[in-house]
């Protein structure tokens, strides 16, 4: 059941700048072609082509990020408060979109070693499990991880052990929750140490490789989830659901070859990459356009998978990176207006709340079954002392029935005395069969049946207690996966910390109230200029108009060399799509050379008949070579009835 808050919020865009390497400063003098404003938000743009008297371009974003900026700064300021958002139950995804070798995976990730140089991602990790360590005892968290990469138009998961020869997963829809990886591995995550090791696993199965721009380039879109199961009771008595589900996407950077210098192999990956890059700018134009009815999101895999993320239920940061280097004017450009755009897209998020697939309720469930199991088998134990002891076995159930009590307050020890009291019955059963061999009165067959009897009662004995051991550790480990709020806090120290973070968090807060606020300012001056100016001479009203139509005359003249600009780049990247095209034609030309020279007609056509199409996927598929058992049983009912 969704909550029924239809409230609208803009995406949050942020942007960020990386300093200039060692490269591009032996290149030359020209210096940064990129100036932020961080008090306003602002990032002006200086075209090293254009003459002096050209005015530079301006935009204004959320938050900006200069060269000196830390990685605390960014994650306090502009990620914490939608990490608080996932946890409180919503739908949240943090994406770096920008040019290859700009610093997106830096900001997504970071040095995790180093405290200050810690990314997005390990401080997210480290943000949810201290929320959960320090909130209240009555409730219940699941931390969910997956990780998977969108590579060559295919997603892989990363976290499948066989992941060099796994085959592509598939993407399904459903009306709860939307786009989702069917068969994707999902690991429960009890701790800060398992969730990075979770991470650790992937990235070693990460496609990386080297172009001429980035040594470490990502040749694959990568995306973590992270989902967070949370239970606590509510005024009417009942355990209440929500689940936060944070989208930490990588995304690979947009290149061109005759920078990258890519052939071959990273030329297909990298036509691959720039296909989805593309079909996601069209997405983000379609939706800040607002007047379309059609929003392309099937046009890539990347593009559907963030579906709810842009336009959906969801929150959303996008942190846009730039290169200030003069030889990367056009993509800084492109990345900037992309990010513009994306201000005005409207996402509708709301508190997901008991969902009627939730992970955390089924496995409170199995633990309460678990629990009942357990205790039902005490019982039958106390029930069989009873019959074979009488009184005295009487008292010791009633022991067993404080134990039982004991229990709920405290399992282990309740297991503990479970234990112990197998013991004491099978030592009890000892000395009877002791007795009963040392009896002389007794004749040799009553006391082999006796001894028959107990020997019997041993084994049935044995046997529950392997059974209740075998059910106790089932119940201990599903209880495992659950994370107590409250159990890790036993300190001032915590304390102490927690009200320093509260204070960050006010201060990042006020910060980006005042940008708000002076940017407000700032568009009304413009407005209100006129209203407030007054002449005391005809003279000077006309120097007053004279300005104005100036400042008039030098926006339109921004506005055509805007047009000129888009057009311009329209061009290149037409020319880059053709090149590209160029490159894949012949290497298709000359695969179609090996087939037509060296595969025998009719191994190629067996081939082609196995190829089918699939809607859902839109792509080409091998039908398997050896038909499954159902398709097989179809057509033997279909000969069978056709046959009558």
């Amino acid at each position: 059941v969704m909550s029924k808050n239809k409230s609208s919020e803009s995406v949050k865009v942020v942007v960020r700048c990386r300093p200039l390497n060692r490269k591009e400063e032996s290149n030359g003098p020209a210096g940064s072609i990129v100036q932020m404003d961080l008090r306003l938000g602002q990032v002006i743009l200086r075209n090293p082509r254009a003459p002096v008297s050209e005015p530079q371009k301006t935009f204004t974003f959320d938050a900006v990020y200069d060269a000196n900026s830390k990685q605390g700064d960014l994650y306090d300021e502009s990620v914490r408060p939608l990490i608080d958002s996932v946890l409180a139950g919503f739908n949240g995804t943090i994406f770096a979109y920008g040019q290859t070798g700009t610093g997106k995976t830096y900001t997504m990730q970071g040095a995790w070693m180093d405290p200050q140089k810690r990314g997005v991602i390990p401080n997210a990790f480290d943000h949810i499990f201290t929320h959960i360590s320090r909130s209240q005892s009555d409730k219940q968290y699941l931390v969910r991880a997956s990780y998977l990469e969108i590579y060559l138009e295919e997603v892989l998961d990363l976290l499948d052990p066989n992941h060099g020869n796994a085959r592509p997963l598939e993407l399904r829809e459903s009306p709860e929750s939307g786009v989702y990886v069917r068969d994707l591995t999902s690991c429960v995550c009890k701790s800060i140490k398992e969730i990075e090791e979770v991470m650790n696993v992937g990235n070693q199965a990460r496609a990386v490789a080297a172009t001429d721009m980035n040594e470490h380039s990502s040749r694959s879109h990568a995306l973590f989830l992270i989902t967070v199961e949370c239970s606590q009771p509510g005024p009417d008595g009942r355990k209440h659901i929500r689940v936060g589900r944070l989208n930490l996407v990588d995304l690979a950077g947009s290149e061109r070859q005759a920078k990258t210098g890519v052939q071959g192999e990273r030329l297909k990956e990298a036509a691959k990459i720039n296909l989805s890059l593309s079909a996601l700018g069209n997405v983000i134009s379609a939706l800040a356009d607002g007047r379309s009815g059609h929003v392309p999101y099937r046009d890539s895999k990347l593009t559907r998978l963030l579906q709810d993320s842009l336009g959906g239920n969801a929150k959303t940061v996008m942190v846009a990176t730039l290169g200030p280097a003069p030889q990367h004017y056009d993509e800084t450009l492109t990345t900037l207006r992309y990010a513009n755009r994306a201000k005005n897209i409207q996402n509708q998020p709301r508190v997901n709340e008991d969902p009627k697939d939730a992970l955390l309720r089924e496995f409170q469930m199995e633990i309460a079954r678990l629990r009942a199991q357990l205790h039902h088998r005490k019982w039958r134990t106390k029930q069989k002392k009873e019959q074979v002891d009488g009184e005295g076995w009487e008292r010791d159930g009633d022991e067993e029935t404080e134990g039982e009590e004991e229990d709920e307050e405290d399992e282990e020890e309740g297991v503990e005395k479970e234990a112990e009291e197998y013991v004491k019955q099978e030592q009890r059963l000892e000395r009877e069969k002791q007795d009963i061999r040392e009896d002389q009165f007794m004749l040799a067959d009553e006391k082999q049946r006796l001894l028959g009897e107990k020997e019997r009662m041993m084994g049935v004995l044995r046997k529950e207690q392997e059974a209740t051991e075998q059910l106790t550790a089932k119940y201990k480990a599903m209880e495992s996966k659950l994370l107590v709020g409250g159990k890790n806090i036993i300190d001032h120290t915590n304390e102490q910390q927690k009200m320093l973070e509260g204070k960050r968090h006010e201060i990042a807060e006020q910060t980006r109230s005042e940008r708000e606020i002076q940017q407000q300012m700032l568009v009304r001056d413009e407005e209100t200029v006129e209203l407030r100016e007054t002449f005391t001479s005809l003279q000077q009203e006309v120097e007053a108009k004279t300005k104005k139509l100036k400042k008039l005359y030098a926006k339109l003249q921004c506005i055509k060399a805007e047009i000129q600009d888009v057009n311009d780049e329209h061009v290149r990247s037409r020319q880059e799509l053709e090149q590209t095209q160029n490159e894949l034609t012949r290497e298709l030309k000359f695969k179609y050379l090996i087939i037509e020279n060296f595969i025998p007609p009719e191994e190629k056509n067996k081939i082609m008949n196995r190829l089918t199409f699939d809607p859902e996927e839109d792509q080409w598929k091998f039908q398997p070579l050896v038909p499954s058992i159902f398709t097989m049983f179809l057509k033997t009912k279909c000969c069978i009835s056709g046959y009558e």
